[in-house]
């Protein structure tokens, strides 16, 4: 009887002390975010990427890393409560790049159970048109 009882409160002990831990959980509205065709004589994109806490827990948003130096993005430095909101600011420069199809990621680092989450910029820079180039070069030349 009293090994019956001690394994019982063993267990209950146990049972107890392994309680689910809570985690917060972030949720994109979107994950990608096409900025299109655009030319290289325009060569600045921004998006905004929203994301839900969807966890238990506060969320913390502790770094971002970018792909390339052409990227930059913002984020909340507070912590997000679970049910709240907030935003990701991309700013993608592609001055000095190549024209053609561009996939640049975002990696999250976080608080959340799976700490990375990656979110990605995509889209399509074309080179100046000739009348655009005929333009500024006669400009120059004056």
């Amino acid at each position: 009887m009293k090994t019956k009882l001690l394994m019982l409160l063993a267990f209950f002990a146990l049972t107890l002390g392994v309680q689910a831990k809570k985690y917060p959980e972030i949720k994109f509205e979107k994950t990608t975010v096409d900025l299109g065709t655009f030319s290289m004589d325009e060569p600045v994109r921004k998006c905004v990427f929203k994301f839900t806490n969807v966890g238990k827990a506060k969320l913390v948003i502790n770094s971002v890393r970018v792909s390339c130096g052409c990227t930059v993005a913002n984020y909340p430095k507070d912590f997000i409560a679970p049910g709240a909101s907030g935003e990701i600011s991309v700013v993608y420069d592609g001055s000095n790049k190549m024209p053609g199809r561009f996939k640049q990621y975002i990696t999250i680092i976080s608080n959340c159970k799976d700490e990375l989450a990656r979110i990605f910029v995509v889209g399509d820079m074309t080179d100046v048109p000739v009348s655009k180039k005929t333009e500024k070069e006669t400009k120059a030349e004056k």
